[in-house]
């Protein structure tokens, strides 16, 4: 590590006692990470499931925030004891959960709360947690504690240390619960181009490291998290299967070939109702992620598309408006999506099941559109090949509105259906 670095590990250790300073390193080359919203796609490993004990409760959290105009969503958690509230990013595209700290902080960014105080309950670097979030390409010679250093591709990373502290929630079951959970404590933060104002990100991927594995393991909930965001704006996001109608969704297995994503596998883009001809996109769930990303042959196809069937209306390339890549304007400003549905046609993803396709992903209008605020419909898909999002074809907030969607890691399926995303089911977690 650099001098400034050894300078504030030792800050670090003066405050949560005498564990001496680690010596780690990163060996070798790293493999590549994708990467929504800033945030990496491939972190940590994937989960055991305790598939054999149904848990009987399960955890809800309210959500706040909305696609545009602006641009992210958060969670409010409340950590530490006492408890404390801050404001996390949810993102089920990682694994590591990390809060700004004062530990103290080299370089913290902007924040709703005061930066987390730390516990001095610091993880081993022999921990399977930190096994967990650490590349095979890591290195510790001194075991006492686990380092972490998380690096976006928007020019934004995080480093810090793992510990263990109390969250609180309340269970649907009506008890309430303040597990140790395994979390990162970030002392030096650099932003990126797509930096939100908030205090950490809580994640929520399939690794063992995420939130909901370490619920998981420790008896509280199914190893089963999902969210419901909605369209005005808000939502909620739950853990465990005690809060929804299992055969009221559409469900198709999770790709076990991805096993760090929750992808569906790989899907035929369908517009109009009609075939593409566009087939073995390969789709991953990303509430990291605020819009929707196709490779470039499928965006492609989409704009030909759409831009053959806008001809022959009134809308207009909007040029001036560089809200997003794609932006149509009407003879006067459109207020809502409803101005401008008819205009567009409904997008879907059929999933395949060998040579079958068994569940099918509906994109209506409002679940790819936006209206800027200089009122023109822009296309919220965008090409994700541009921005080094290889093949992937990333499903973000704007297309999972209005609807729940499960990702259950004990059945290893991902399951979605409409729902109002506004009623906050009974027994929401904290209240703040």
């Amino acid at each position: 590590m650099r001098r400034w670095k050894e300078m504030v590990w030792l800050l670090l250790l003066l405050f949560l006692g005498t564990t001496p300073l680690s010596k780690c390193s990163y060996v070798n080359e790293r493999p590549p990470y994708f990467y929504y919203r800033g945030r990496p796609m491939l972190l940590g490993a994937s989960s055991s499931s305790v598939s054999a004990h149904r848990m009987a409760s399960s955890i809800v959290l309210p959500m706040y925030g909305n696609v545009y105009p602006r641009g992210f969503y958060y969670v409010p958690v409340l950590v530490g004891d006492p408890p404390r509230p801050f404001f996390l990013d949810p993102d089920t595209g990682s694994d590591l959960t990390w809060l700004q700290c004062d530990a103290p902080c080299v370089r913290c960014t902007r924040a709703p709360h005061p930066l987390y105080k730390p516990s001095t309950d610091l993880l081993s670097a022999r921990d399977p947690l930190c096994a967990a979030v650490q590349p095979e390409y890591y290195k510790c010679d001194s075991p006492e504690q686990c380092d972490y250093e998380v690096e976006y591709a928007d020019g934004g990373s995080s480093l810090g240390v793992l510990l263990r502290d109390e969250m609180h929630f309340n269970l649907t079951n009506g008890l309430t619960q303040s597990p140790r959970l395994a979390i990162g404590c970030g002392y030096d933060q650099i932003p990126g181009s797509s930096h939100n104002p908030l205090d950490g990100v809580l994640g929520l991927g399939k690794g063992k490291a995420s939130i909901v594995s370490q619920l998981s393991d420790q008896g509280l909930t199914s190893n089963v998290v999902g969210h419901c965001l909605s369209g005005r704006g808000g939502g909620y996001i739950f853990f465990g299967d005690q809060i929804y109608d299992s055969s009221r969704l559409v469900w198709t297995n999770s790709s076990r070939g991805y096993t760090k994503h929750y992808s569906p596998g790989f899907a035929e883009l369908v517009y109009g109702r009609r075939t593409t001809g566009v087939e073995n996109l390969l789709v991953v769930f990303d509430s990291g992620s605020s819009f929707t990303y196709f490779a470039s042959e499928a965006y492609h196809t989409l704009v030909s598309l759409l831009t053959r069937d806008l001809h022959r209306t009134s809308l207009k390339d909007a040029t001036d408006d560089d809200t997003l890549p794609l932006c149509w304007k009407g003879r006067r400003p459109f207020k809502s999506i409803r101005d401008v549905r008819k205009y567009f046609k409904p997008l879907s993803l059929s999933f395949g099941d060998g040579s079958r396709y068994a569940a099918q992903y509906d994109i209506p209008p409002e679940n790819y559109l936006i209206i800027s605020i200089k009122g023109n419909a822009c296309l919220g898909i965008l090409n994700g090949t541009e921005v080094g999002l290889q093949n992937y074809n990333i499903i973000g907030d704007i297309s999972m509105q209005d609807r729940m969607i499960v990702y259950d890691n004990e059945r290893t399926m991902i399951g979605w259906g409409p729902a109002n995303c506004e009623r906050i089911p009974k027994g929401k977690a904290v209240s703040l």
